[in-house]
């Protein structure tokens, strides 16, 4: 095999590489998500906080396989905090859906309702304690509002979960569609980080980042030779001061260093003294003390 086909065989390799990876680490995320979404209501946050921070850890180790230059460990802990709050969304869709499947549509009566101690700087929720029209409780959970939005004796139409689990809810707050979008919004967000971040360590971006590399160093090339020829058209017209010098200012000169400076002079049969600038460079064909060259 040739040395051009080796090398494009080995750079197909390494496009494909990343694609696959971030295919696999995509598909792990997914599946983790998918497992917290599961465990959330059957764990407490002492077992689901190690299972988070083990998440994150393996996320690390297969993030870097993917060879972007950006912290795996910043971006594995953007992706699960995406996935935190993509489940927190989606648990409370599942609980609007399950209780719009399986809840039953009453007529009930405000009787009761107090709010919770202010937190923050948030308004405090309130409570509402409901009864049917034959005067028994609704089933389930006092019904929570982030905000005071119902009168004590007011009639409301709420889906009571037949259960019991599930607080009871008006048809406006059992709509899971918000939820439902946010928490694909934030899952598609995380899944998308780990494609950004292959890319990153793609060929593609290498290529593009060496580019510019390239032409910012092109750049600092062209400025420093423009003042280079600057520097030698001063040393051929300006004036000598009293004491036989050509003085030029260095900050008319970023690009230099005074060493390069010296060099140029030493070209023109110049040298450049090493004492007593203060904040100048002077040039003279004897110095007290010479710059060294670069």
């Amino acid at each position: 095999m040739s040395a051009a086909a080796t090398e494009a065989e080995a750079r197909r390799r390494r496009t494909r590489y990343p694609v696959t990876l971030a295919v696999a680490i995509g598909c792990y995320v997914l599946a983790a998500m998918g497992g917290m979404f599961l465990l959330a209501n059957g764990l407490g946050l002492a077992l689901l906080i190690p299972l988070w921070t083990a998440h994150g850890v393996l996320l690390v180790v297969l993030l870097r396989r993917l060879g972007a230059r950006e912290s795996s460990i910043g971006t594995a802990l953007f992706i699960v905090f995406m996935s935190v709050t993509s489940l927190s969304l989606a648990d409370v869709a599942r609980d609007d859906l399950t209780l719009q499947h399986r809840g039953e549509r009453v007529r009930a009566t405000v009787v009761e309702k107090w709010p919770d101690p202010p937190r923050g700087r948030g308004g405090p929720r309130y409570n509402y304690e409901l009864e049917r029209q034959d005067g028994t409780r609704v089933l389930g959970p006092t019904m929570t509002t982030d905000k005071e939005r119902y009168d004590l004796g007011q009639v409301l139409t709420v889906f009571e979960d037949p259960k019991g689990e599930l607080a009871p809810r008006t048809p406006g707050q059992a709509d899971a569609t918000a939820e439902t979008v946010g928490a694909g919004g934030f899952a598609l967000t995380a899944l998308s980080t780990v494609g950004w971040l292959a890319w990153r360590g793609s060929d593609a971006a290498t290529r593009r980042d060496r580019r510019k590399g390239t032409t910012g160093e092109y750049k600092a090339l062209a400025r420093q030779q423009e003042q280079e020829e600057k520097l030698r058209e001063a040393l051929r017209t300006y004036p000598v001061d009293r004491r036989g010098y050509i003085k030029v200012h260095s900050e008319d000169y970023p690009a230099l260093s005074q060493q390069r400076a010296a060099r140029i002079a030493w070209e023109m049969g110049l040298r450049a003294e090493a004492w007593g600038n203060q904040g100048s460079w002077r040039f003279k064909e004897s110095v007290i003390e010479e710059v060294p060259l670069d």
